[in-house]
């Protein structure tokens, strides 16, 4: 396996990042993944804005979009296969022990693993844990994941694939690693920014396309929604078929199967939409 590392390929079992990578030692990092179909990246150019934008939100140089396309397109060239996760990881860099950043520049990785489709419907969990709505990192997509990894071993304990947080105030969020959807009335719904929720590429499209309209939900709507979907870079869009002990049968329900096809349809169109 081949990743990019600081400026070219690299075999990844001989790849080596400083044990004093400010992204290691506090977290001092953003992110994007990205969904990679046949050597090529989808929506290529929304992810490299929101790093741009969450690099700004960090207080991260501006990472160089020409370097970023190249690694993405050398890795995968350099491993092939049919459906892959592509991660791209940009760090504070090395830097002393502590939260200062040093002087050393930002480290760029990329890397590529291969994946499989998703199931079309999975089972969620809530979770007691909240979202900051107006933390210093909200909105951004950092490697700060801690509580996600928490919260996501905790929905694997009951049995579901992704856990759902609210925010400080009780309303509906956002998943681990996607945004959540719900259907009323016929109508899809899905939590606004100013929730404290990632603005998902997926999320976007997906608004765009179905003209889903952006509500402030209370967390509870969950519980009598009459549908509730998923996106993410890897989902698409995904019905949830369990929320906690709640039974959605028949999921993917009719609201969902459409939005379902209308994303798969439209992103097969354009692959950088």
């Amino acid at each position: 396996m081949k990743i990019w590392l600081d400026g070219g390929l690299q075999d990844s079992d001989a790849a080596r990042v400083s044990v004093f990578d400010h992204g290691l030692t506090v977290g001092d990092g953003i992110f994007e993944t990205m969904k990679a179909m046949d050597g090529a990246a989808f929506a290529l150019t929304r992810h490299l804005d929101r790093l741009t934008r969450s690099a700004r939100g960090l207080g991260l140089p501006d990472p160089d979009h020409d370097e970023v396309r190249r690694a993405c397109a050398a890795v995968l060239e350099a491993n092939p296969v049919p459906l892959g996760r592509l991660r791209v990881t940009y760090t504070g860099g090395r830097a002393p022990l502590g939260s200062e950043r040093g002087e050393h520049g930002a480290t760029l990785v990329v890397a590529l693993g291969e994946t499989t489709r998703r199931a079309d419907s999975t089972a969620v969990v809530t979770v007691p844990w909240t979202r900051n709505e107006r933390g210093a990192l909200t909105g951004l997509k950092t490697t700060s994941y801690g509580e996600n990894v928490v919260a996501l071993a905790r929905a694997h304990r009951h049995g579901a694939t992704e856990a759902l947080f609210g925010n400080t105030v009780g309303r509906l969020c956002e998943g681990t690693g996607s945004n959540v959807f719900v259907v009323l009335d016929g109508e899809i719904h899905t939590p606004p920014l100013a929730s404290g929720c990632l603005a998902g590429i997926t999320r976007e499209l997906t608004v765009e396309w179905t003209g889903a309209q952006e509500t402030d939900l209370s967390l509870d709507v969950l519980e009598h929604a009459d549908e509730v979907f998923l996106t993410s870079t890897l989902r698409d869009v995904q019905a949830v078929h369990r929320v906690d002990d709640r039974e959605l049968p028949g999921a993917p329900g009719p609201v969902t199967a459409k939005a379902m096809r209308i994303f798969a349809e439209r992103s097969a169109d354009d692959l950088d939409p």
